[in-house]
């Protein structure tokens, strides 16, 4: 599964472009696709390209938006999933942490709320750690992912995927598990699904150039100050 997003300020930003992208990976073999926003999913105007419009492959809908006091950005209350639903998402994911959302509410209760309102979505988390991955399963979500591990202050700042977390949830819990983050090459993706994963998400490797860019700068950078072999160096340059 291909992220197609690119947020306000970065040169891509703009709902056709995604949209392109989108087909892009859909006739690179990608299965589904995870998108941020209503414009960028289906478009506001008719005559305006959007991803519903230019791909045939099911959507994982997201709307990032920031309130002020709360962690939580990723679909983080009734709002955001309203604009995902009537995008024509399939699937919604939010934020499947521990931190409480805008409100104050829980995200156990949120998860009702979601459940109640549009009973027939399969609705996914997004988690950081192993116990809210577990949580998460006993709340009713129906899908797990791990796009959030290393983007919470208690979960590990790592290099590459969190391939413990992927273990060990995928040993632990009966719903699919979502394999997502810090995935840069084939090979970690492949090894993500080894490790358990029912599926994975690539975003940045594949449609963020600025940050593709930016970590062949670093790397090249990088590799100026080390004497190793180059045929045994790796480049551990963050995104």
């Amino acid at each position: 599964m291909v992220s197609c997003q690119a947020l306000e300020g970065e040169p891509l930003h703009s709902s056709f472009i995604m949209a392109k992208m989108a087909k892009a990976a859909e006739i690179g073999g990608a299965v589904a696709i995870r998108a941020n926003g209503y414009e960028d999913i289906v478009a506001i105007k008719k005559d305006i390209v959007a991803i519903k419009k230019e791909v045939n492959l099911p959507v994982i809908g997201i709307v990032k938006r920031k309130y002020e006091g709360y962690v939580p950005y990723i679909t983080p209350t009734m709002k955001e999933v309203e604009e995902v639903v009537s995008a024509g998402a399939e699937i919604i994911a939010v934020d499947g942490t521990r931190s409480i959302k805008p409100g104050g509410i829980s995200t156990e209760r949120f998860l009702k709320e979601i459940k109640n309102k549009y009973p027939e979505k399969i609705v996914m988390a997004d988690i950081s750690t192993f116990e809210e991955g577990i949580e998460a399963t006993k709340m009713g979500f129906d899908l797990v992912s791990t796009t959030l591990s290393g983007y919470t202050d208690y979960s590990p700042d790592l290099d590459e995927p969190d391939y413990e977390l992927i273990e060990k949830l995928a040993k632990a819990i009966k719903v699919p598990l979502i394999a997502e983050g810090r995935i840069w090459t084939p090979e970690q993706a492949v090894m993500a699904l080894e490790k358990g994963a029912y599926a994975v998400v690539v975003g940045t490797a594949i449609t963020r150039p600025h940050e593709i860019t930016r970590r062949f700068v670093r790397c090249i950078r990088e590799r100026r100050y080390q004497k190793e072999d180059a045929s045994q160096w790796k480049c551990y340059s963050k995104n």
